[in-house]
């Protein structure tokens, strides 16, 4: 299969690492390799591309800032470290992408917000509200809650989730290496670059190497269950060098690096997760003219609903259904059942009073919706 071209995907998450970001010895920014990431970063979004960012490096940061000795941190020396890291981090990425006129906003996640269907609804409209504003958003772990996550987590594997979450159509770990060898090239000199990987098998696992940078908490082993999260969600995947200045306009020229391929697409693959892999809580019975309308394209509003059944929270499965109670589809709603109950048949400026917030206009939006017959 041909090497893809980085001009060709529409939202890209990029990966950087402490141990890229961060000057170990002096404990603060590399300012001239940030601003060329930035460079490129900002020529993607000219292009009409989308970009986010996930971003290591406060709890080192933070350590810089107070001035904190060598060694091995606490758990909550680490949750206080971040805490003033995070900040230092959030201006850095501010002020390197503004000086290009893109805004950046600042999100913290943890591995239960990627994993707990309420927070990742809200993580996920978040983020696609600031590519809808053309920010970019920074995302980072949220170290000053964290516990295991602090010890033992990774933001290899947390980019993986965040692309997913996103839709991306491809996620770029930015590495102290240029791609995945036939073995760890520090200690095998014979070590070849595999340029393209159709597909993450057992043997491809067995290639992963250790950790090897004091600042860096994954190693090649979780790049590649970052690949398999990915992959499997429709993302392609890159690991390339960091090492280098410009480092997404050197993949862009044909630079050395690993492709991970998928052969399917983010909204494929997350609407056959939806239509196949999670178990419906519940059923909207809908009117004539709703079903002609999901027919076209469209998303469920609250005006055709008729009939509300079930017990569901905002992001469950649930199963359309015409008026006759033929399944037209299923989808993730996005209210729960006793708000779906108070505004169906009602229009969407009604929402709002009946609700008392400005609800969602869609019970169900097209991009989380699947008709029967179909997984596109």
């Amino acid at each position: 299969m041909s090497r893809p071209e980085l001009k060709n995907f529409r939202r890209i998450v990029v990966k950087v690492g402490s141990s890229l970001l961060i000057d170990s010895a002096a404990g603060e920014v590399r300012a001239k390799w940030l601003a060329a990431l930035a460079a490129d970063i900002a020529k993607l979004h000219a292009d009409g591309r989308d970009v986010l960012v996930v971003s290591s490096g406060s709890i080192a940061l933070g350590r810089s800032r107070l001035k904190l000795p060598r060694g091995p941190l606490k758990l909550e020396e680490s949750q206080a470290a971040a805490a003033v890291g995070q900040i230092a981090l959030a201006r850095i990425w501010s002020e390197v992408l503004g000086h290009h006129g893109i805004g950046a906003g600042q999100i913290l996640v943890t591995l239960q917000d990627t994993e707990e269907r309420r927070r990742y609804l809200n993580a996920r409209s978040t983020i696609g509200k600031l590519l809808e504003w053309r920010a970019v958003p920074v995302i980072n772990e949220n170290d000053t809650v964290a516990t295991n996550e602090i010890r033992y987590g990774d933001n290899d594997r947390l980019a993986a989730r965040v692309a997913t979450m996103a839709s991306a159509d491809l996620l770029v770990l930015l590495s102290d290496i240029d791609g995945l060898y036939t073995a760890p090239p520090g200690a095998n000199p014979d070590a070849k670059l595999i340029p393209i990987v159709d597909s993450v098998t057992a043997e491809i696992e067995g290639m992963a190497g250790a950790a090897e940078s004091e600042l860096s908490r994954g190693g090649m082993y979780t790049k590649i269950e970052a690949a398999k999260i990915a992959t499997t969600a429709g993302t392609h995947m890159i690991i390339a060098s960091g090492k280098v200045e410009h480092p997404l306009q050197k993949i862009a020229d044909g630079g050395l690096c690993t492709w991970f391929l998928t052969p399917a697409n983010p909204v494929t693959a997350r609407k056959r997760w939806i239509a196949g892999s999670l178990e419906p809580k519940g059923t909207l019975t809908i009117d004539a003219g709703a079903v002609a309308a999901l027919r076209a394209g469209k998303s469920l509003l609250p005006a055709g609903v008729i009939k509300v059944e079930g017990d569901f929270a905002r992001g469950d499965a649930v199963i359309v259904r015409g008026p006759d109670t033929h399944e037209i589809g299923r989808g993730l709603v996005a209210y729960d059942a006793d708000n779906a109950e108070k505004i169906k048949g009602r229009s969407s400026p009604d929402v709002m009073i009946i609700l008392g917030i400005s609800g969602r206009a869609e019970m169900i939006h097209r991009d989380d919706l699947v008709i029967s017959g179909s997984r596109s």
